[in-house]
């Protein structure tokens, strides 16, 4: 299936469970590029449960938009789990949504200067459900590697929302 299909279907399902639960959410993306964002604000009607979303890209930008300094990620690595946690938390408290939901990628090809290989994201959801996640494509195709994490997040975001509504 045509990764563009995968998010509309997604976006879709996310939107529901969002309504169901009368929640909104907050996102925080950085080599997804917005395509979250995007996805969900392709949905008419997303102005009820989609707060708003930052593509946080660089260290600097993260830093800004999310009011971190570095008490709040001293000691976790940049491609962890945990600091996912703490950016879509940040993303959650900020934009006084329901939901954070973030995502940290290295979309290729090569390396990043924040360690590890192409094709690895952590992604988080925060709110009355807590989930992480950390997905490896195994390449450095970058475009296919935004949308492979946009998928993830979005799914991520699915998932915590229908525990939240008690169908997980």
């Amino acid at each position: 299936m045509d990764s563009h299909i995968d998010l509309q279907v997604l976006a879709l399902a996310a939107a529901d469970a969002l309504q169901r639960t009368a929640t909104r959410v907050a996102l925080c993306e950085t080599a997804a590029g917005g395509l979250m964002s995007a996805a969900l604000l392709a949905v008419p009607g997303a102005s009820a449960w989609f707060v708003g979303g930052a593509v946080a890209y660089s260290r600097s930008s993260r830093h800004a938009l999310l009011d971190l300094d570095g008490d709040d990620v001293a000691g976790l690595s940049p491609m962890s789990q945990e600091i996912a946690l703490v950016f879509a938390e940040r993303a959650r408290v900020r934009m006084d949504a329901d939901w954070g939901l973030a995502e940290l990628g290295i979309a290729g090809p090569g390396v990043s200067p924040y360690g590890g290989p192409a094709g690895v994201a952590v992604l988080a959801v925060s709110g009355p459900v807590v989930r992480t996640c950390r997905i490896e494509t195994g390449s450095d195709a970058r475009a296919a590697n935004m949308h492979a994490f946009a998928a993830a997040g979005l799914a991520l975001l699915i998932e915590a929302a229908e525990v939240h509504a008690g169908n997980g």
